[in-house]
């Protein structure tokens, strides 16, 4: 009775890691970490330099002459950028939840060995990795068929279901609910809709959070589907808009025809080409950095979850 203790308490000492193999990965992650993290320093540092001063020195983590041209370029038009936003916003929250909805309640279904159809339904979206419609009848069916040209369904629907994410929770709940939970639930009267949210999906947090955090970057990334769907400004993400505004740039600093014309009008034809490019990026990634921390959260709590006890 008194040697339990001491067995749980104490280590295997041969899963320990030695101090020089303990210090090598701590060193290594370290300097990992801060090769992720540099880069981005110099993107920050460069936005907030001089323009001249860039093309003449380069880049450099700190700036000779700060100025803020390009940011003040940028938010010429204040008024497009804030609706931009939050249309990217709207379609990333709305589109996630969507998404980890739909993943969800189909790869249920197809991860129980008693569903019969389950192989025909799991063949069916692992076809969709394999082969495609094409860009045309994928454009036509959104346009001409559902009528969504410049509508925020546009930019929400062609991403809503990954078929590697399906497959990916269908083989989460495969292996990790255990099938004692779900019959016994069965057996205290529980349904299937109840099973599934009050017990399924409390027990898969990390695989959902997971896929939560993937799609949040696809719907944040993508300009696409802005390109292809919409045509009025109104309605485009912030994704494209910065790509929007780079594409300008690009013409009108290669086009001595259009600098002419801006010099004729009274203007002057300056633009922070260099410094701008880092702007945007700094504009385009900024929010997105807090979704990491929100869902790191829900990776710790899903990971302490427990499922059967003894």
């Amino acid at each position: 009775m008194e040697a339990a203790p001491k067995a749980l308490s104490g280590s295997n000492p041969q899963n320990r890691l030695s101090l020089p193999a303990s210090l090598g990965i701590n060193v290594f992650f370290i300097i990992y970490s801060l090769l992720c993290v540099i880069p981005l320093i110099l993107i920050v540092m460069v936005s907030i330099s001089d323009e001249s001063t860039v093309i003449k020195e380069g880049y450099q983590f700190i700036p000779s002459k700060l100025d803020l041209a390009a940011y003040r370029f940028l938010f010429e038009d204040a008024t497009q950028i804030i609706r931009s936003y939050s249309i990217s916003i709207l379609v990333t929250i709305a589109g996630t939840a969507l998404s980890l909805i739909i993943m969800a309640l189909y790869a249920y279904p197809i991860s129980r060995q008693d569903f019969p159809h389950a192989k025909f339904f799991t063949f069916f979206v692992f076809f969709t990795m394999l082969f495609s419609g094409g860009l045309v009848p994928w454009y036509l069916v959104y346009v001409r068929m559902l009528e969504l040209k410049n509508t925020m369904l546009a930019l929400i629907m062609p991403l809503l279901v990954a078929a590697f994410f399906v497959l990916i929770i269908r083989t989460f709940f495969q292996t990790t609910i255990p099938a004692a939970v779900v019959e016994s639930a069965k057996i205290d009267g529980a349904g299937e809709l109840t099973i599934f949210t009050k017990i399924v999906l409390p027990l898969s947090l990390p695989v959902l959070a997971t896929v939560a955090l993937f799609q949040t970057l696809t719907y944040w990334n993508d300009w696409f589907l802005s390109l292809v769907f919409i045509t009025k400004d109104a309605n485009i993400t912030v994704q494209y808009l910065m790509y929007k505004t780079m594409l300008n740039i690009q013409f009108l600093s290669n086009n001595s025809t259009a600098a002419a014309a801006i010099t004729a009008a009274g203007g002057t034809f300056k633009f922070p080409s260099e410094t701008v490019r880092m702007a945007m990026v700094v504009v385009g990634i900024g929010p997105i950095i807090f979704a990491y921390p929100f869902f790191q959260k829900y990776f710790v709590k899903g990971l302490t979850v427990g499922a059967v006890k003894g």
